[in-house]
């Protein structure tokens, strides 16, 4: 491709590009979803807590599965003190639990807590980490998160993440990333490595 035609075909682009911001106007909060079976759906959900940190808003994170795990990324975010809420109330991967009806439990007094940060506007993001997981399992019903999440404050952001995101919650949703995993170090005998993994 020549200088001229590269010119060209940024300008076309540039163009549209234009034309979708010029029609994007409405302002409102918007329920993002990161499912997948690959790595880094937490950590792009928490990457967003920082940048509402940055813009002085506040964030609850409440985690429904991991919550047996202390993590780095945990203590960073509490150091912004009222800013942000960081709940783990799980009791580990259900793999680990091996107990249906404890992990139901857990998992409905977590959901229940994640359901005042969703009603209250002071909040501009809530962080719903492996909520995925936990209507795979059917331990809260769906129907009653899709209620909650429809008459949230209008300008608050919700992030979900976890493997195996049900259909209707996709539809519901503004924004849905898939983590596919190409390839994983666990997989080759790698142990869980400080700043990756924890």
């Amino acid at each position: 491709m020549s200088d001229s035609e590269h010119k060209a075909r940024m300008q076309r682009l540039k163009a549209s590009v234009d034309r979708r911001i010029e029609a994007a106007q409405e302002e409102r909060g918007v329920l993002i979803v990161y499912t997948g079976a690959g790595k880094g759906k937490t950590t792009a959900a928490l990457g967003m807590a920082l940048r509402c940190i940055g813009h002085g808003l506040k964030v609850a994170i409440v985690q429904f599965i991991k919550g047996a795990l202390d993590t780095a990324e945990e203590r960073t975010l509490k150091s912004f003190g009222e800013q942000v809420t960081f709940l783990r109330l799980g009791e580990g991967y259900t793999w680990e639990t091996q107990d249906r009806e404890q992990d139901a439990r857990v998992a409905q007094a977590a959901w229940a807590t994640a359901t005042g940060f969703l009603r209250d506007p002071g909040y501009a993001m809530v962080i719903l980490d492996e909520l995925n997981i936990t209507l795979h399992h059917n331990y809260v019903p769906l129907e009653t998160v899709l209620d909650v999440l429809a008459h949230r404050p209008p300008m608050q952001h919700v992030v979900i993440t976890g493997r195996q995101a049900k259909p209707e919650l996709i539809e519901r949703a503004d924004l849905v990333s898939e983590m596919k995993m190409i390839k994983h170090p666990f997989r080759k005998g790698v142990t869980a490595q400080k700043g990756v993994e924890f």
